[in-house]
């Protein structure tokens, strides 16, 4: 996985891609996404349904996280590889799939060069994952490649308008991003789905996803302390930059918390995408 938490800023100079991934990298690396991953699996078994899924076929999970999506499709006896560029991610799903006796083969890889050749798979998919991809017209181009002809791409992406996308808006007013990144959110829009996959069938729906924690301050503990993104943000301000963070994502929690004052329960919208390979 990889990660900028931004919104669409104009270019003053040629972004270096290598270096902004290679920050990225060591993000993702940091904390333990797994804690925050696993939270999510119901959205890997969706996915696994939208793109119907069938025992048998070749299936990538790209920038596969701890593996939500992969051990879906593992449990629908599906032969899958998983991949990420973070290895520490991946081993987090082998330890997963070990526990469920799933027969899953892992392998490190780069979103934007895949090591598999043009058709290798019937069904790639990625939930939360390549949409965070410094080049996302080269991360959709290998999607693409990968896929046989009437394979399906399923993609689970925050949407803008959704509460992880208004958590990056956040950050972003307190680190700025990098200049002339596009936001990772636009793959949560099917308008920017047509534009990465140009002659392809998009079928989408917008889903939301739940966030269940104890309290506005349990959910605030668990993002900064495991979730890569919110952890270098808060390390890269000093004390009163830390504090007015955590007061502004906190105020958004309250705003879309629909549990009440005993409990925490947040929605997040997401847009559930599958492509069909021509």
């Amino acid at each position: 996985m990889s990660a900028t938490a931004t919104l669409p800023h104009p270019a003053s100079a040629p972004v270096d891609l290598g270096a902004l991934k290679a920050r990225q990298q060591a993000t993702w690396a940091t904390g333990d996404y797994a804690v925050v991953g696993t939270t999510l699996q119901i959205v890997g078994e969706r996915i696994c349904e939208a793109v119907d899924l069938r025992a048998g076929e070749r299936v990538l999970d790209v920038a596969a996280g701890n593996g939500n999506a992969t051990l879906a499709a593992a449990r629908r006896f599906a032969e899958v590889t998983s991949t990420d560029y973070v290895a520490a991610l991946l081993e987090r799903g082998r330890e997963r799939a070990g526990a469920e006796r799933l027969a899953v083969a892992f392998q490190e890889a780069d979103a934007e060069a895949l090591p598999f050749d043009d058709r290798s798979f019937d069904v790639a998919l990625s939930t939360f994952g390549v949409m965070f991809t410094p080049d996302q017209e080269k991360a959709a181009s290998e999607l693409t490649r990968v896929v046989r002809s009437g394979g399906r791409i399923g993609l689970a992406n925050w949407t803008p308008e959704g509460f992880i996308g208004q958590v990056f808006k956040t950050i972003g007013r307190h680190v700025p991003p990098p200049a002339g990144v596009r936001s990772p959110a636009l793959w949560g829009t099917e308008a920017r789905l047509a534009e990465l996959f140009p002659g392809h069938g998009i079928s989408a729906t917008k889903q939301i996803f739940n966030f269940r924690y104890r309290s506005a301050d349990h959910m605030l503990d668990i993002f900064r302390t495991y979730y890569g993104p919110m952890n270098r943000a808060f390390a890269a301000l000093d004390g009163a930059g830390q504090a007015a963070l955590a007061d502004d994502i906190q105020a958004l929690i309250a705003r879309m918390n629909r549990g009440g004052a005993d409990t925490l329960i947040v929605p997040s919208e997401y847009l559930e995408a599958v492509v069909t390979r021509r």
